[in-house]
């Protein structure tokens, strides 16, 4: 029996991607997505390259802090986890909120996937030595470093809130990195380094994304965004395919894997001691576990 992977947004882009370069090492693969008809063309496509079991699609709204919960507890029931690959990611034009009223930005990139691996690190532990890999992206290095709210003072421009929830995600990577070590279960970031899709296409081609004095620059800054966003996402799920999988991590933890599946140094912000207490303080406000977790978990 082949041992189990999960990876979230798993129905197109770079998380199919992912979800094939797991199922050709393989694993078996659960991707989880929205919408049943992806899911069932997802699983389509992944089997017809897996090595290992069929893979499967399960339904979650990743927006929804009730579905995480519901999500993790139908996961954890089917026994240790081998590799969770949290893939999902979003960048809004305009300011949303969820069905929790969180800002859309902050929830999809970093507590939906934070509730969601503290919820999965028994059956994790239980397959140790098992890695956790969190998607992240260069656009940290445009985000505000303040945490105390999850959002910050300002005009909404959703590049730099895009940027400011990966960086809280990876402060939390780091920090879970540190606190796992010795435990069987490595945690790694992965840079894709930008792909073609409907993310991207949905929502770099707008200067609404960027704060005003880039608007001033906008068309060379598009061209960045469209150089940037212009591979494919087979590629780009290289480095979340190599955290996940190569033997050549084994006994390393809270690595960053950028383009090119190449180890490359982590932005110096999110490993500063007030960002990541910030992160944490105010991601146990807003998705709490409940007291089993915590207890375990501490």
């Amino acid at each position: 029996m082949s041992e189990r992977a999960v990876v979230t947004a798993g129905t197109g882009g770079i998380g199919l991607e992912t979800a094939k370069g797991l199922a050709r090492h393989g694993f078996t693969v659960t991707v989880v997505g929205r919408d049943a008809e992806r899911g069932t063309s997802a699983v389509t496509e992944i089997a017809a390259v897996a090595t290992g079991a069929a893979p499967r699609f399960v339904a979650a709204d990743l927006a929804s802090l009730d579905q995480v919960r519901a999500l993790a507890a139908r996961l954890a029931a089917e026994g240790p986890l081998k590799v969770l690959v949290n893939n999902v990611g979003a960048m809004f034009t305009h300011r949303r909120s969820t069905v929790d009223g969180i800002e859309s930005s902050f929830a999809l990139n970093h507590l939906s996937p934070y509730l969601l691996t503290e919820l999965l690190l028994d059956r994790l532990r239980e397959a140790g030595p098992s890695r956790i890999v969190n998607v992240t992206s260069a656009a940290v290095k445009a985000a505000r470093r303040t945490f105390d709210a999850v959002e910050p003072p300002g005009g909404y421009y959703g590049f730099h809130w895009y940027g400011r929830a990966k960086l809280a995600h990876l402060a939390y990577t780091l920090h879970l990195a540190d606190r796992l070590r010795g435990t069987g279960v490595a945690v790694f970031a992965a840079d894709p380094g930008g792909a073609a899709t409907s993310m991207t296409d949905g929502t770099m081609t707008s200067p609404e994304i960027v704060s005003p004095p880039l608007r001033l620059l906008w068309p060379l800054v598009r061209r960045t965004f469209a150089r940037a966003t212009a591979g494919p996402a087979s590629v780009a799920a290289a480095p979340s395919v190599f955290a996940a999988t190569d033997a050549s991590l084994e006994g390393r933890t809270g690595v960053l894997i950028g383009p090119g599946a190449r180890r490359v140094p982590v932005f110096r912000g999110a490993d500063d001691p007030r960002t990541v207490e910030k992160v944490l303080e105010l991601s146990r406000r807003l998705a709490p576990l409940d007291d089993g977790h915590r207890a375990r978990h501490a």
